[in-house]
């Protein structure tokens, strides 16, 4: 596997790589993730089973196109395959460190940059892709609200009633997300759509990156929202990003809306207390 995975790395970057060892990197619960280390860089690899296949190439088209901004840093991607019963995501491997005062801030910034890219599509992605491992729908709506009353809200209630949840009044909740964001128009930005603490970091010299991406074209708002998620990032990523670009009049109504999204998909993935979460966040809706 890893010769043909080599092959692969050599054809993609036209230059020569020689494998001198490799170690297996834990953090991940969806891949197994691995450093290939040559004599003067190394590659981070992803594998799966063959079948995730498609799973590697939306990463890969969403990592490319953000890298392609030169905005906020995101890992590279360079190839994607199959090798026997494994697929396989080969990245540029980015060394992380610790950020210092100005890290936060900048990362903000960047990512307010990232978010202005002028977007000439609707809202959606070119195909679906996956939040963590369910399917993410991405058919393309001309409305806001009717893209994330359906095929973000919509989909997740419906999966979470096949898991067994108690989520009987589900068009009500649809139509109600669907109101409450009729009256906001946010134009398409690129959004990362899954940013939460453990998919950001800093490189050795301090600068904010962020990975392992569920992009699409979205209300920029998404993003943020889920950084107030599961730890949150400290205030002065967000005086960063409001520098910037500050953030629109509603937000603090919409994030509630937004992190639903997040809260019935860790449900779907993991069950447990998420449903109260999830019922309580609906109560307030």
């Amino acid at each position: 596997m890893w010769t043909e995975i080599i092959k692969a790395i050599i054809k993609h970057t036209n230059s020569h790589f020689e494998l001198i060892n490799y170690r297996s990197i834990g953090g991940g619960c969806i891949n197994q993730a691995y450093e290939l280390i040559g004599k003067n860089i190394s590659y981070f690899v992803k594998l799966n089973s063959a079948s995730q296949i498609e799973m590697f190439k939306a990463e890969s088209i969403a990592l490319e196109e953000m890298y392609n901004t030169n905005t906020i840093v995101v890992p590279k991607p360079i190839c994607y395959g199959i090798s026997g019963n494994n697929s396989y995501l080969v990245l540029e491997y980015i060394n992380l460190g610790r950020g210092d005062s100005r890290s936060w801030p900048l990362m903000g910034q960047k990512l307010a940059l990232l978010h202005q890219v002028k977007i000439e599509k609707p809202f959606g992605w070119y195909i679906n892709n996956t939040i963590g491992s369910t399917s993410q729908i991405n058919d393309w709506k001309d409305s806001w609200a009717d893209f994330f009353a359906e095929k973000r809200i919509g989909y997740q209630l419906i999966l979470g009633n096949r898991r067994g949840g108690n989520f009987k009044n589900s068009q009500e909740i649809i139509e109600k997300v669907r109101e409450s964001l009729f009256n906001h128009h946010p134009k398409p930005s690129l959004v990362h759509g899954d940013l939460w603490s453990g998919n950001a970091g800093f490189t050795h010299s301090g600068e904010g990156t962020i990975f392992d991406p569920a992009c699409y074209y979205g209300d920029r708002e998404v993003d943020i929202a889920m950084t107030e998620l599961f730890g949150g990032f400290p205030s002065t990523f967000y005086e960063g990003y409001n520098q910037q670009w500050s953030l629109d009049k509603g937000y603090n109504q919409r994030k509630n809306i937004y992190n639903l999204y997040h809260i019935l998909n860790h449900f779907n993935l993991f069950g447990g207390n998420y449903e109260i979460q999830a019922k309580r966040m609906i109560k307030e809706i």
